[in-house]
């Protein structure tokens, strides 16, 4: 009887075991069952995605819609009442050209009945004048008494001193026009071409507007040296580069954004090598980038990555993945915390003590966040990016005055890309050289709200390349918009005191100011 009895427990207990074996096995497969319907969901939109890009990058014109529609669609047009806004209209203009006295209507259109004027009332037209403006310059030709050297005469709106064959030439206000449209507007050279012919009456042929602005920026390349040696001694720059083609063969355009200057240059690479021939190898200030860890190669710069291409990034890969999307929207969630932080400061709603406690707060919920390993590989690497940029995430919260994002430079890189779109980039190396000479030019002249117009015309009509007057102030002295010597830059060396150590935490706003100042150390905390 013992013996049934152990048994029979022993049975029992094996029985137990077994029903627990197979209630967890009947969760396992409840919940591979459902993770499998979610990566088949999943699967379809991919599919439905891929399909959609695959259509649209055989598409020979721009989709018609943008998606499904909203639910609730905002109303066009303009809204009633108040809402409106403040109601605005074209200004009378400052002179008149032509008077023009209307004929009061016969009778009546309705009844035929007699009229009597009650009074009268004012319209203005705005129109152009579709005519070319022809200067003929009288020239003399002097021969010198002692050393018999062949002089001739020059009148300040002249651009040239070529006569015989090439006597006719082209207004430095046309050229400046085709200036304008190729590289702030991007429209082809037989664009601006056709717009000079239809719209002023003077006819260029597509090379001569390429010949024209080459003579632009060969003036002009003074200056363009002058604005390398500006971003280099700034205190804050934006970096960003982007895809460009010349020859048909892979270059990259660079561009430097400080608060004075823009600089732009082609060159055949995308790493440290190229960045530190713009900026130098010695810059020390605080440098705002997208991340890319040829930056950090800047070893005496203090950096601050942009969160706006962290948080785009996590909103994608929230998109792509709602299964793993926990670990991207904590993260975009606490960049936008930080933001948050910025403008509670800047409205004075916090002191500057109290956002340095709160960001302290921010990056231990950071270090929180990316103590786990996730499981999902996107999210690993997105993990493993943000392990890196942590000492670079928040320097805004740590220097009031920074900016967060590298929105500066993209700016000027939208330009650069509509103009990559509509005629793809150069087709020789004198044609890139002219492209990031005349982009730094209009991009910086843009930032000063110079008028580009009268500062290109001023610049052909001089005898010889100058410096024009976009340049910044050097330990506050104004350099003189005279005739430059040689267009040729010497290698700019750092300077003994370029790793003067101040507080990174001094406001920006308190230094900015103050040309003079020495760069920071690069350390990321007070």
């Amino acid at each position: 009887m013992r013996e049934l009895a152990e048994e029979l427990g022993r049975t029992r207990r094996e029985r137990d075991q077994a029903r627990k074996e197979t209630e967890h096995r009947q969760k396992e497969i409840e919940r591979l069952k459902e993770e499998n319907q979610q990566l088949r969901e999943e699967n379809q939109r991919l599919r439905e995605d891929l399909e959609a890009a695959q259509r649209a990058a055989k598409r020979q014109a721009a989709p018609f819609s943008r998606g499904k529609p909203k639910p609730n669609p905002q109303r066009p047009g303009r809204k009633s009442g108040a809402a409106h806004g403040p109601h605005s209209h074209r200004p009378i203009p400052d002179h008149v050209d032509e008077e023009i006295q209307v004929a009061a209507p016969e009778k009546c259109p309705d009844c035929g009945g007699p009229l009597a004027v009650e009074r009268v009332d004012t319209q203005y037209q705005e129109e152009i004048v579709r005519r070319t403006y022809v200067r003929r310059f009288h020239i003399p030709i002097c021969r010198c008494q002692q050393c018999s050297k062949r002089v001739q005469g020059r009148h300040p709106l002249q651009t040239s001193d070529a006569l015989g064959a090439a006597a006719v030439q082209v207004g430095p206000e046309a050229v400046a026009l085709g200036v304008l449209m190729n590289k702030s507007m991007g429209l082809p050279h037989a664009d601006a071409a056709a717009i000079l012919k239809h719209g002023f009456g003077l006819t260029m042929s597509p090379g001569g507007i390429c010949r024209a602005i080459e003579r632009v920026a060969r003036k002009a390349e003074a200056t363009w040296h002058a604005l390398r040696k500006a971003a280099r001694r700034s205190m804050v720059a934006h970096m960003d580069e982007t895809s460009w083609k010349v020859e048909a063969q892979l270059r990259w355009l660079w561009a430097v954004v400080t608060e004075q200057v823009t600089f732009c240059e082609i060159l055949p690479g995308r790493g440290f090598a190229q960045a530190k021939k713009i900026l130098g190898v010695g810059y020390a200030g605080w440098l705002i980038h997208d991340g890319l860890r040829l930056y950090y190669k800047f070893l005496k710069a203090a950096h601050q990555s942009c969160l706006f291409h962290l948080i785009h990034r996590c909103k994608k890969m929230a998109e792509a993945s709602p299964r793993t999307s926990g670990f991207p929207l904590a993260v975009k969630q606490l960049l936008e915390q930080a933001l948050a932080l910025r403008d509670r400061y800047r409205e004075k709603k916090i002191s500057l003590h109290g956002m340095w406690t709160a960001t302290g707060r921010l990056e231990a919920k950071l270090d929180r966040l990316l103590a786990p390993r996730p499981r999902d590989r996107a999210n690993q690497r997105l993990a493993k990016h943000l392990r890196h940029e942590r000492p670079y995430l928040f320097t805004f919260l740590y220097c009031p005055g920074l900016e967060a994002t590298n929105n500066v430079a993209e700016r000027v890189m939208r330009i650069l890309v509509m103009i990559r779109k509509n005629w793809g980039g150069n087709r020789t190396e004198k044609g890139a050289r002219t492209q990031a000479v005349l982009t730094s030019i209009l991009c910086t002249a843009k930032q000063q709200d110079k008028d580009l117009f009268a500062l290109i015309v001023d610049l052909l009509r001089s005898a010889e390349p100058k410096l024009l007057d976009i340049l910044p102030a050097k330990n506050g002295i104004k350099p003189p918009a005279s005739p430059a010597v040689s267009a040729v830059e010497p290698e700019i060396q750092p300077s003994p005191d370029a790793t003067a150590h101040i507080p990174l935490w001094l406001p920006v706003d308190s230094w900015i100011a103050q040309p003079s100042t020495p760069p920071v150390s690069p350390c990321h905390s007070p």
